[in-house]
């Protein structure tokens, strides 16, 4: 909220301009200039927005000096290990850990919309085969308001409702339809008596030749990559999706462009990232010299998956997913696995290295998840898919926040032209 004692004052020329000051429960204080512009006649620049606060919002906070990431309060470590995907989506959603009676009543629905319309099949059908899930994805999610005609009016809080259970359940369903279709398999359909984590691996993995049983420990780990992506606080798919949505688009298209942005290698793609690079490294033997290289400054190579452009000191969502990798490759093993060899050597390395724990440079999450997701089976091509799975929620709550803020304003960034000034159109034939 606002507090009247705290102002910054703006001098520009011999004018100056006092500017609200406000403070959240957590965080850094902003300044507001809403009304800079009107006052003053000018903008701000703040390219990448990395300085500029583009809402107020209650369910996601980040310290990453401290390495903190919380869930409406709630931290990522304690959901991660005690909770379990649906009950995190509830807390997104819903701002509180429900009781017995509300997670039943919200896993029920979530589980009984997890099928898709059937007519949806031959929209898979018309990409090539060799198409990229992601390129499916965003066509199918965005496809979704031609089929849900009853859950696309904003205005409405109970469509609002049904489109994000619609969502949050169909979203793995086409996600293991994108990956079927790429490697020429039938589509598996959902199943009401598993698991969410269950159900999706079941429908990536499973064949109709013979029976498929979910390995607990898989299923558990598939859950904590859910939980540990959910959310994230105002990053690019996330601006994305409030952008969109403020202009009052339906919440299908508003997903979809999430998921196109997520699609950007700088985003989504940085466990996919880390394991080519991981394929690169090739054997156990060559990884100092890759280390050496990652310390030169001089050298362009970088090591993928150590670091974090949020957090200045550790991940704090990398404990818990390295705790499921070393359950995962423990179960499955590493021993005809040459890239998931180098990636245990590669740790053990980096890690006993003052050069990288000086500057903090640990494993984050998109390492150990892309160990996870290689062990399992899954190609590079369904990383970011699967991340975007994941990452519906928070864009969903996201969503319903914003829409239901009475502060609601189309986005309209500005910008510092730098282009020719009026000039004269010229006849071309005096050119």
């Amino acid at each position: 909220m606002a507090d009247k004692s705290k102002t910054a004052t703006l001098t520009i020329g011999s004018e100056s301009y006092d500017l609200p000051i406000y403070s959240g429960t957590a965080g850094p204080d902003v300044v507001d200039i809403r009304k800079l512009y009107a006052q003053a006649g000018v903008f701000t620049y703040d390219p990448g927005f990395t300085s500029t606060a583009s809402c107020d919002s209650t369910i996601t906070f980040i310290d990453g000096d401290k390495g903190e990431l919380l869930h409406r309060g709630y931290p990522i470590d304690q959901l991660a290990e005690k909770s379990h995907f649906l009950e995190v989506c509830y807390v997104l959603l819903y701002g509180d850990l429900p009781s017995p009676a509300q997670l039943e009543d919200f896993e029920s629905r979530v589980t009984n919309h997890t099928m898709i319309h059937e007519q949806m099949m031959y929209l898979f059908r018309g990409y090539r085969r060799d198409a990229h899930p992601m390129a499916i994805m965003v066509g199918v999610v965005g496809a979704m308001s031609a089929f849900y005609h009853d859950s696309t009016d904003i205005s409405d809080p109970w469509q609002r409702e049904v489109a994000s259970i619609r969502m949050i359940a169909k979203m793995p369903t086409i996600a293991a339809m994108a990956y079927k279709y790429s490697i020429g398999q039938p589509f598996v359909y959902p199943r009401n008596d598993i698991d969410y984590a269950s159900n999706f691996l079941r429908m990536c993995f499973a064949v109709p030749a013979e029976d498929y049983e979910v390995n607990p420990i898989l299923s558990r780990a598939m859950d904590r990559i859910f939980t540990l992506h959910a959310d994230h606080e105002q990053n690019a798919s996330t601006s994305t999706v409030r952008l969109a949505s403020s202009s009052g688009a339906n919440p299908f298209a508003c997903i979809a462009a999430g998921i196109a942005c997520l699609w950007g290698p700088a985003h989504g793609g940085a466990n996919q990232a880390c394991l080519e690079m991981l394929r690169e490294i090739g054997t156990p033997d060559k990884i100092p010299e890759y280390i050496a290289r990652a310390k030169d400054k001089d050298d362009p190579f970088r090591l993928m998956g150590f670091g974090h452009r949020v957090y200045k000191n550790f991940d704090p969502r990398a404990r818990v997913m390295k705790q499921s990798a070393d359950e995962v490759l423990d179960l499955l093993g590493v021993e005809n696995n040459p890239t998931l060899q180098v990636a245990k050597e590669l740790e053990k390395q980096a890690l006993a290295d003052d050069y990288f724990t000086d500057k903090k440079l640990f494993p984050n999450v998109d390492f150990y998840s892309g160990i996870i997701l290689e062990a399992m089976g899954f190609p590079t091509s369904m990383f970011t898919p699967i991340f975007a799975v994941s990452r519906t929620i928070g864009w969903i709550s996201q969503w319903k926040e914003m829409i239901a803020d009475p502060q609601l304003k189309i986005g309209r960034p500005r910008q510092l032209y730098q282009g020719a000034t009026k000039r004269d159109y010229v006849d071309i034939e005096n050119r």
